[in-house]
């Protein structure tokens, strides 16, 4: 009988979602060979917009780039289970970074790496700007279907029989003095599915 190696939840949960920004950022749309519909009009006029655009969708839009980027550095991290030689402060905090060194040290310990991804659905679903530290918390939507753990020597792990595949994290940004939106506290729920 074989020992089945759990992974600690931070790690997992923090794999997942720099794995589903990476997927997002790359985004799906047509390929070359995509043609317009044959019943479009050319003498029809655009159709107006059936609600007005969002006043913030430019700070959101930085907040997302901002927490993005820190899955992209983690994410990297997670392929060599090191921070050397990632932007991971760039981007994150002490706090929000300790559970992931911590990660990061298990996997070390344990002759452990990532090769698959995670998948992300990341939105803004608060943004206080008048708050005297500018912040949004970002709910994220990890999908793990993509995850491949394994041991150094090529030995996939399976995630744990009660890890859920998909499950929200939560993620607390804040814009700094100098225009950098932060992400100060990452909160992965896996009791919360999506």
């Amino acid at each position: 009988m074989t020992a089945r190696q759990t992974w600690p939840r931070p790690v997992v949960m923090a794999l997942c979602t720099a794995v589903g920004l990476s997927l997002a950022l790359t985004g799906c749309g047509g390929g070359d060979d995509a043609k317009p519909s044959a019943t479009t009009a050319a003498s029809s006029a655009p159709a107006a917009s059936a609600s007005p655009a969002d006043p913030d969708a430019a700070t959101k839009a930085a907040v997302l780039a901002s927490y993005t980027a820190m899955w992209v550095e983690q994410m990297k991290a997670y392929r060599v289970a090191s921070p050397d030689g990632t932007k991971l402060d760039d981007y994150a905090t002490l706090d929000a970074l300790s559970m992931f060194e911590r990660d990061l040290a298990t996997m070390k310990k344990n002759n452990t790496r990532v090769t698959g991804g995670v998948g992300h659905d990341a939105e803004v679903a608060e943004l206080d700007m008048a708050a005297k530290i500018p912040t949004a918390t970002v709910q994220d939507c990890i999908d793990l279907s993509k995850w491949k753990a394994e041991r150094t020597t090529g030995e996939p792990i399976p995630l744990p029989t009660a890890q859920p595949l998909r499950y929200i994290a939560s993620a607390t940004v804040e814009r700094w003095d100098d225009n950098r939106w932060m992400v100060t506290e990452y909160e992965p729920d896996g009791n919360r599915t999506c």
